[in-house]
């Protein structure tokens, strides 16, 4: 017998954020088949996304991901030799790498910000361009450093076990 959980926005809005991802990764990812492109992985797919936004260093990138140094160099090298990023020095610091996009990369690039354009119009049709703004507003604010719970602070959560 399945248990009932109560359907709350409080309980499902972690599972509507990654509803939503996947539905913009997976049009993301058939728009670069389309264009010819070779396929991406999610992780390659989201280290591609962290580039652009700026973010250079390896180590921030698995960082951000929430994966390990091992895991995120071996990505990048699957993407060095699709062509997509190569590693060069920092010129702050010529000991460390970072990535960058090769010119494949950047076409890739530019045809990824084309696919987005493109699902945000269809979106906004499904949805409504109030609806839209309001949830683009609402992801763009700064929810500030993630919570950290200690176990002395939820031991008297009565759905802790005992």
């Amino acid at each position: 017998m399945s248990e009932t959980h109560d359907v709350t926005p409080e309980n499902q809005i972690l599972l509507n954020l990654l509803s939503g991802f996947y539905w913009l990764d997976e049009g993301l990812q058939s728009y670069i088949r389309a264009r010819g492109w070779p396929s991406v992985t999610r992780p390659q797919s989201m280290v591609m996304a962290n580039v652009v936004m700026g973010v250079r260093y390896p180590s921030e990138i698995a960082r951000r991901l929430g994966i390990s140094r091992q895991a995120i160099h071996a990505t990048l090298k699957s993407m060095s030799e699709m062509n997509m990023v190569k590693l060069v020095d920092d010129p702050k610091n010529m000991r460390v790498k970072v990535v960058e996009l090769t010119e494949t990369g950047e076409a890739m690039r530019r045809d990824a910000q084309r696919a987005m354009k493109l699902m945000t119009e269809e979106l906004v049709r499904r949805i409504g361009q109030k609806a839209f703004e309001q949830t683009a507003a609402t992801l763009a604010m700064d929810w500030g450093t993630p919570l950290s719970f200690h176990p002395e602070e939820v031991a008297t959560d009565p759905s802790s076990p005992a």
